[in-house]
Order: structure tokens, then sequence, then C-alpha cells
């Protein structure tokens, strides 16, 4: 093997400027996989940190043709003992408007027990001003996204107009301001459950109940033991199937750009062989005059070329982390773009 390595190396040399081409190729091509995965990777983990891990992973909702969820009490005990479920949290959903001055904007109405949500959703990580506990002890208070906020142009203190075809439009006293970055901002509010049932006139009654478990990725898993218990569940993937769509996409157009551009890599390296063995034709007659076998001299060739791919892809991995970390520690406008820094994580292929 050595005496391969010998003439692949040899070769190599003699066409110095045929195989830094090739290298730089290889290289170029690791580098862009390097940094686009670790690119797909940090974005990816957002979109969950922003997504899933702010929505519930599994939702109870009523049993088909009934509107309310009733006895919940004594259903929140069942569910909570199910292995693999950290919490849950009852609510009664429902639209409004919200009205202030001469502005009237549609949005949706969570009445919740602070403290069962926020083990569902952190919202009170997200609050900038506020607090999300304070509703569980005020009636007729609200809290409301910052978009909403900004559209409304109202702030803490405010009382503005809520209202619902069935129901009687009843003024609420905004206690908090939240800021999730991700579009819910824009019509999500919380109130009291008790203050929900009351505006809503829905008696000891909810409609939804929210479940976090340890492993988001078994929904599906936890949604049918709550079925068989005789309750209606769905998990994320079935509620909200565009997050999965939209990594899908992304992940396979990535794919795409990422193979063309390792196909035109080796194209290099195979342009970078074939003249190789044309200018060599006569050494390698030589070898074979002296009774070289065949599959030496292929040896010989393919070594060459995976000497040109480890070279490449060694250079390529190590300049690719660099520049996926110096990125990362890029500082962007947060208010613009929802992050403070741009997502990257590296792993390994």
């Amino acid at each position: 093997m050595r005496y391969e390595v010998f003439i692949a190396l040899r070769h190599l040399k003699s066409r110095k400027r045929q195989s830094l081409i090739s290298i730089s190729a290889i290289g170029i091509a690791v580098m862009i996989l390097v940094v686009s995965n670790a690119f797909i990777a940090g974005f990816t983990e957002e979109i969950y940190e922003v997504t899933v891990e702010k929505l519930p992973h599994v939702v109870v909702s009523p049993n088909e043709g009934e509107d309310y969820i009733h006895f919940y009490n004594s259903i929140l005990p069942e569910i909570e003992d199910i292995e693999g479920v950290k919490a849950a949290s009852p609510l009664l959903q429902g639209e409004a408007s919200f009205r202030y001055k001469d502005k009237t904007l549609n949005g949706i109405i969570m009445g919740v027990y602070p403290e069962k949500e926020e083990r569902i959703s952190h919202i009170s990580q997200d609050m900038v001003e506020g607090n999300f506990y304070t509703l569980e002890h005020t009636k007729n208070t609200i809290i409301i996204g910052d978009d909403l906020a900004e559209d409304l142009e109202v702030r803490v203190g405010d009382d503005i107009s809520v209202s619902f075809p069935t129901a009687t439009p009843t003024s609420f006293e905004i206690i908090g301001i939240f800021d999730t970055g991700s579009p819910a901002d824009d019509l999500i509010t919380y109130t009291s459950i008790r203050t929900a049932q009351q505006f809503y006139d829905s008696g000891d009654a909810i409609n939804l109940i929210n479940i976090r478990i340890s492993d988001y990725n078994d929904d599906q898993e936890i949604a049918g033991k709550i079925k068989d218990m005789g309750y209606d569940a769905q998990g994320w993937t079935q509620t909200n199937p565009e997050i999965l769509q939209t990594i899908a996409i992304e992940t396979t157009s990535n794919n795409i750009m990422l193979g063309l551009i390792l196909l035109i890599a080796s194209f290099g390296v195979v342009s970078t062989l074939n003249m190789t063995v044309m200018e060599k034709v006569g050494e390698i007659g030589i070898l074979m005059a002296m009774g070289t076998p065949a599959s030496t001299i292929r040896r010989i060739f393919i070594l060459e070329s995976g000497i040109l791919g480890l070279i490449g892809a060694i250079i390529g991995s190590v300049s690719g982390i660099i520049i996926a970390l110096m990125i990362g520690s890029y500082s962007v406008p947060a208010d613009f773009y929802g992050i403070e820094r741009i997502p990257v994580i590296i792993n390994s292929m």
C-alpha cells in the first residue's frame, strides 16, 4: 500500500495547479454544506422554540356534538396521570371584538388559570409590562399581545370594550402586555377563566385543555391514550401541520442546492483524474510492463481521488465551522427580526 500511496502523491505533486483547483472545489462545497446545515439546524430549533415550545403539545377539545367540556376538574387528574404528561391547563377560548376609541379589532380571548397555563406556554417569560399571575386575583382584567396593543394604540391601565354577538359588551382593564415574537401577538389575549366564563355565560365549563408533554415527538401517542379515555384529543402535528411543512420545504430545497454543489465539485475531481490518466498513459504502460497488476493501478487513482477529497473535506469543514460560528455571534435587530442573534447549531453530519 505504501507503494500506491507514494505514486499517488507523486502524481498529485506533479499537477499542483489541478490538484489545488480540485481541493478548492471540494473545500468550498463542504464549507457551504457545513454552513448551510448549521443554518438549517439553527433555524429549525428557532422555529421549534418560537412555535412548538410555546404551543400546547396536545389539545383536548369537546366531543363531537358538544360545545363545552363539563366536570373538567375530574378529567384533569386522569390526564395528568398519563406517563409523559408534564402539565395540563383548562381554558375557555372564544372570539371577541376589542374596541378602543374609534379602533375596533377582532381577536381571541383565552380564559385561563395563570399558574396552570404558565406551565404550558411560559407566557410570564414574555411579559414586557405587568404580571401574568395578576389575572388570578382580579376581575374584568386582560393581558394582550404587543402587536394588538400597538394596533389599538393602547397601553397598560387603559380600558377597552370587549364584545361578542351573544355576550354583553364588557369593559376590560389592560394590566399587562406580552411579546412572544409570533403572529399570535396580534390576536391572542388572556383573562382569568372565571371572567371568561362570565363573559361567555358558559357556567363552570371550558372548551379546551392544553397539555404539555416531556417529548413533543410523542404527541400522537399521548393523544391516542387520551382518546382511549373517551375524550377528543389532537397532537400539535395535527393542529399545526404548517410547522412541519415549512421545515420540510426548507430542508428539501437546501438539500437539492447542496446536492448540485457537491455534484459540481465532484466533476472537478473527475476532470483532474481524467487528465492525470491521459498524461500518465506512458507511465501506466511501464508499470504494467513491470508486472504491476491492474488492480494496483486502479488503487493508485482511487487513492488520488481519496486524498483530494480528504484534504478538501478537512479544509472545508474547518473553514465552514469557523464561518458558521462567526455568523452565529453576529447580532441582529431583535425588534425587526424577532431574534437577537442568527441561530446557528453545529452538528456532526
